[in-house]
């Protein structure tokens, strides 16, 4: 019986972290307004989320290449070109895709996440709000929004 025991602890742990990890997005939802005073969620012109200028739009997000969102790249009405650091289209480019665990890693500490990915302790992206609970809840409300 002890030889089961800790393979079954094991497996159990790694069962409930990934669904920690997983997040919830009823509750992402109710923590979103910290995200929205600088990020709105727009849908082919539609404003799903009320928020911010200053963001890039989260439509999508899960899934995307980081900076490579429309108005970011190329400013719009929304957002004036030239607003981001050039690190989170660099990130992108070497291969950084908005997973739901990517964001919510970067929204705990988005200065480290993005000077760890890159290798690079001057990378700067322009956040630098650190969310200090929910962003696994928030990166699965965001997860909602998608083609």
């Amino acid at each position: 019986m002890s030889k089961l025991f800790a393979p079954i602890m094991i497996l159990s742990l790694a069962l409930s972290s990934q669904a920690a990890a997983a997040g919830d997005p009823a509750k992402g939802e109710k923590l979103y307004n910290r995200c929205s005073s600088c990020h709105a969620i727009i849908k082919d012109g539609e404003v799903l989320v009320k928020g911010g200028i200053t963001g890039p739009n989260l439509y999508g997000v899960v899934g995307r290449v980081a900076g490579t969102e429309t108005d970011y790249l190329n400013g719009s009405v929304r957002l004036p070109v030239g607003m981001f650091t050039d690190d989170m289209i660099r990130a992108g480019q070497e291969g950084l895709i908005w997973t739901q665990e990517n964001i919510a890693s970067y929204s705990k500490n988005p200065i480290e996440f993005i000077q760890v990915y890159l290798d690079d302790d001057t990378a700067r992206p322009n956040m630098s709000v650190k969310l200090k609970k929910g962003s696994a809840d928030i990166a699965a409300y965001l997860a909602t929004f998608g083609d």
